[in-house]
Order: structure tokens, then sequence, then C-alpha cells
């Protein structure tokens, strides 16, 4: 599982953005929702063709400073909110036709190299992680959760080998010195028996404190459930993924929701009800080898898509049973 968007190229680039707009198709017009609007390249593109809107959703409240350009270019054509995408639902969408809906999981280059922020293994200082409307710091979590939960954080949300080890020798340093950036860095390098040479040390503990500050897992998951209730049909969600957690999330949303499930291996799908998506393509779309050379983080990217077939809000899915472990996992920030 690799970190998402780390780079040192001068600039962020959206990802797929060839790919995305040859699914959604803006040229015909419409609204969509950009629910990870971060730097704005997925909206700029899109509001680039006539008789389209965009609404755009950022936690970050660092977002409204380039949305704020924008909106003085399309004061009609474009509207942000401050709000996290799970809260999608809560915009009072029902009514609009929405065309297609978007969610990019990646950081940007600009977050990434946020001081504030703290989400990189190069950062210095206080561990902070948080991208907005958040409960608790990575500094929080360090300091504070027990053993077992720090492993199982490392374990889980980061498929860190070494998870164990790891929240052992936090645990047993935090009760000397606070830790911050710097000192979390030494102890995963130390607490690694297997050292790694293509990536930093530290790359899977950051990803996993990373999804557990933002409570990326649930984030994701009710993300899903919401855009689907707001899109009509024939409405696209398109979905770009920067490691394996989140696209194993994703596929099983999709698939579950795209396939009439049988009775019994020996009855036919009889009676079954109707599906809600038409999933066009059963394998994630990945860059080009001109992306992949221009824009070196994109290698981890995958993006998937599906149609939505009805105008069904209320539908049933069992992804929160699915994906129970996880959730309850990043629950254990509700103590802090």
């Amino acid at each position: 599982m690799e970190a998402t968007m780390v780079s040192d190229a001068p600039k962020h680039y959206p990802v797929l953005l060839n790919e995305i707009i040859s699914i959604i198709t803006p040229q015909h017009g419409g609204t969509f929702i950009d629910c990870t609007f971060g730097q704005g390249g997925y909206t700029k593109k899109i509001l680039s063709y006539k008789d389209t809107q965009v609404i755009a959703i950022d936690r970050d409240i660092e977002s409204k400073k380039i949305a704020d350009k924008i909106s003085e270019k399309f004061p009609n054509r474009f509207i942000f909110k401050h709000k996290k995408f799970s809260q999608l639902d809560n915009l009072k969408l029902k009514n609009e036709k929405i065309r297609g809906i978007l969610l990019d999981l990646g950081y940007s280059f600009t977050q990434i190299k946020d001081p504030k922020k703290g989400l990189s293994f190069n950062s210095v200082g206080d561990l902070n992680m948080q991208m907005g409307l958040n409960n608790f710091s990575a500094s929080d979590a360090i300091n504070n959760l027990d053993i077992q939960e720090l492993e199982k954080i490392f374990k889980f949300f980061g498929e860190e080998l070494e998870a164990k080890r790891i929240a052992f020798n936090i645990v047993k340093e935090r009760k000397t010195k606070k830790i911050d950036t710097k000192k979390l860095v030494e102890l995963v390098e130390k607490s690694k028996k297997r050292k790694s040479f293509k990536t930093n040390n530290s790359t899977k503990t950051f990803q996993a404190l990373r999804i557990f500050v933002n409570k990326e897992i649930s984030e994701l998951i009710y993300g899903l459930i919401a855009a689907t209730k707001v899109l009509k049909k024939n409405g696209i969600l398109a979905v770009v993924t920067f490691h394996s957690l989140e696209d194993k999330i994703v596929k099983y949303f999709f698939k579950s929701l795209s396939e009439k499930k049988s009775i019994s291996r020996y009855m036919p799908n009889i009676n079954q009800p109707e599906t809600l998506f038409r999933m066009v393509e059963k394998k994630p779309i990945t860059p080009s080898t001109k992306e992949l050379r221009e824009n070196t983080p994109s290698r981890s990217a995958k993006l998937r898509y599906v149609i939505k077939k009805n105008d069904f809000y209320n539908f049933e899915t069992d992804i929160v049973k699915k994906f129970k472990k996880l959730l309850d996992i990043e629950n254990f920030g509700e103590k802090l």
C-alpha cells in the first residue's frame, strides 16, 4: 500500500483528467459535483464547457481561496461548500439533475507540503494530519491510544507488518517525552527489521495515521452511499483511489450494487430486485504511460465508475457490515 500523492513535483496535477472527462462528458452540459475540490483541477476543466454547473465540496478550508477565484469567474455556475463529502446528501439536492459525481481521494502537493498539516514524514514539529472538520490530531492518537489500538491502526490502515513492534516502542518512548513528527520517524526506523529501499520506512505508519485522524474509511463508505442517493438516473459516479484499502471498498460497493445475487447456485436469478448500477468496465482504469512520465504520483491511481440505472433515493447496501472491523478501529478516536 502506498502513500497518496507524495511528490517533489512543482505543482498538483488532476489525475486521470482526460479519462474522467471522457466518462462524465461535460460537453453535453449539466450539473456535476466535485466532492474533493482540492486545487480545483477537475472543476476548472468541467466549467470550461458551456452549459455546465459545478457544486464543489472540500473539508479543507484552504481550498476556499481557490474556490473564491473560480466563483468570481463563474458566479452563476459554481458553488463551494466547506463540508465533508459524507455530508453530501445534506445539501438537499434531491430535485436537481446531477449528471456526475467525482471523488478523487488523493492528497494534493500543496496539502502534503503544508507544514501546518504535518501530513508528511518530512514534516517537522507536532503531529497534526487534520484535513479539516476533525475531532482530534495525530498527536492526540500517538500520545494517548493504548498499544493494542495503535497496533490495529498501523496493521489494518497501513498494512504494516511490524505494527506491534512500532506500537510497543511508541508507548515506551512517550512515557518520558511527547512524540512529535521527527521522533515518530526515528521510532519507526528503529522498530523496522525489514528495511525498505524503495519507499521511506515511515510511509505505511503515516498513511495509517492519516486515514485514522481523518476517518477516511467512514468518509468513503458514507460518501459513496450519499453520492448514490443524490445521483439521478443515468448519472455517473466516478472515484479515483490511491491505495488498496480505498480501492477494495469502492470495488465492493460498485460490484455489490451492479450484480444480481442468486439465492442458490442451482437457481436462476428470478424475482430479484433490479440492480442499481451498471458497471461498464470491471477492471479499474489506470494512468497512461504519458501521464506516469509527467506525473509520478499518479502511479498508484485507479479509477472506477458506475452508471446509476434508476432514480431510487433509498436503497439497501451491506457495505457498513462488510467493513465493520475497519469502522470499529476508527471509533478508537471517540475517546480522544
